[in-house]
């Protein structure tokens, strides 16, 4: 619930206006001077000094520091969880590499798909996987991973292959019944889950169809940068470093089958973490000693006990002597997830206080007044979501907030809530991950080892989805009438009481 704080009568747009300001100007100076390395601090500390001013701003209408601090800590609560899963993600790609499930998937990968149609291949086998278990995170978690691999394995652009990662990723975590946004949306609006679903389809359809075909003129545009001998040598190289089989991929079986089951994000990674690390027991048990690289004084045991350890906490270390492979090879581990945690705690702190100190509420109501027609009142939705997706940092946020703000602007209009609840995926879902420090950009980025901005601008299928959402508005096109509610009221209020699942 929104805190309403004590003379916020006194609040106006250059006060609101004051941290935002203060956190856009020191976030270009962080990537003017870091470039692609301002993550790596740079924004965390921009994030802090604008939570700051934020709580500068709160004390100037009635808000007192331990206020503003209970908004920072709460912001920072709603991260706890995809921060738990985030570093469970870490140790499932450190045991998956050492058991031999990502070289796996890599050594079949570069049989059975053709660089030419990788891209929309890609996009197309993690929309279908997304589809049916409902998460974005798990997709790139385990086909996002290996699909890494495998471009870069063909030599194929690692910002333009997470991009198809994403646009498929995210047509799940959109259209899924099993998807926490999907339910999160028709909770918030008030609106019938499967009647919100069939409603997405006029956007997100087109959508996924324009990046598709954009994946495929690029991958046809774009010969491969290897050669089938070097691919032979990878993987005569990834035989020769791990014990190659179907069976690998079992570990990847088990944690799509756990998801579809229902079962929590964080168990399910974590439980197929630990497969992997008995796969690699049973399997590449030279690779977990040499991991360990324990001495014959600690004994077999304890080697192999040290070896998964590493490879849960710091992840696994590659030394085939093929470069490539080395570099493909040398990643997961929770350590390796820290850095994007940091970032997400950060900026979930400055999106607490902005919350708390009514900030965002204030904001948000400012931009109401500015609607004028059902194209600007859709086009404010998408902009309110994405922008609040920049404050708060937080998907969930994202979606909740605008969508209990705007349910009445739509009803005034002679719209059904089910054209918000679509706009709110349009914009809020699919935007969450196209932000750096957002809990979604980070993850994204932190997973699939490319920068969001590197991958962003070819995530079409998120930037294709906004730009519809806002067209059918002006050409009032593919909107239900308020009526439509009406008749539906029945259906509608069972909704309402739905909780999302967690991510």
């Amino acid at each position: 619930m929104t805190f309403i704080p004590p003379g916020k009568e006194r609040l106006n747009p250059l006060l609101a206006l004051t941290p935002i300001v203060f956190l856009v100007v020191l976030l270009a100076a962080s990537v003017y001077l870091f470039g692609s390395d301002s993550s790596y601090g740079a924004n965390q500390i921009a994030l802090v000094l604008a939570s700051c001013v934020a709580a500068l701003v709160g004390r100037r209408v009635g808000l007192r520091w331990h206020q503003a601090q209970e908004g920072l800590i709460h912001g920072i609560s709603l991260g706890l969880g995809p921060t738990m899963i985030l570093l469970a993600v870490g140790m499932l790609i450190g045991t998956w590499i050492l058991c031999g499930t990502v070289p796996a998937m890599i050594y079949y990968g570069v049989e059975l798909l053709n660089p030419r149609f990788f891209y929309a291949a890609s996009a197309l086998i993690c929309a279908i996987v997304s589809i049916s278990i409902g998460s974005s995170w798990t997709v790139a978690g385990t086909m996002g991973i290996g699909l890494m691999g495998i471009a870069g394995s063909f030599g194929l652009s690692p910002g333009i292959a997470a991009g198809a990662i994403v646009s498929g990723a995210y047509f799940g975590d959109k259209l899924s019944p099993m998807s926490d946004t999907t339910n999160l949306a028709a909770a918030a609006t008030g609106v019938d889950l499967f009647e919100h679903i069939r409603h997405m389809l006029w956007t997100t359809v087109p959508g996924f169809v324009i990046a598709l075909l954009i994946f495929t003129l690029l991958g046809l545009g774009s010969a491969p940068a290897v050669e089938p001998k070097e691919i032979s040598a990878l993987q005569a190289a990834i035989t020769s470093e791990f014990n190659v089989g179907a069976h690998l991929l079992l570990p990847l079986a088990l944690m799509l089958f756990l998801v579809y089951k229902r079962t929590p994000a964080f168990p399910s990674i974590v439980v197929s973490a630990l497969a992997g690390a008995l796969f690699a027991l049973l399997f590449q048990p030279q690779q977990v000693v040499a991991l360990g690289g324990a001495g014959e004084e600690l004994g077999r045991f304890f080697s192999l006990l040290k070896g998964i350890w590493l490879a849960l906490a710091n992840g696994y270390v590659s030394n085939s002597g093929n470069e490539f492979l080395d570099a493909l090879l040398s990643k997961g581990g929770m350590s390796s997830m820290l850095n994007t945690v940091w970032l997400i705690i950060c900026a979930l702190g400055f999106g607490g206080v902005l919350e708390r100190t009514g900030i965002l509420a204030y904001l948000l109501e400012l931009a109401l007044r500015r609607v004028k027609s059902i194209g600007s009142l859709i086009a404010t939705t998408v902009a309110t979501c994405f922008g609040t997706n920049i404050l708060a940092a937080d998907q969930f946020i994202a979606v909740a907030l605008p969508g209990r703000m705007y349910r009445d602007a739509y009803s005034e209009r002679g719209l059904s809530r089910l054209n918000l609840s679509r706009t709110l995926e349009d914009s809020a879902t699919l935007t969450s991950a196209l932000i750096p420090w957002n809990t979604c950009g980070a993850y994204m980025s932190a997973t699939l080892g490319v920068a969001t901005f590197a991958y962003a601008p070819y995530a079409f299928f998120n930037l294709a989805c906004p730009l519809i959402a806002i067209t059918y508005g002006y050409l009032h096109f593919a909107l239900k009438p308020a009526e439509y509610d009406e008749q539906h009221a029945h259906g509608s209020a069972g909704s309402a009481e739905t909780a999302p699942p967690a991510k």
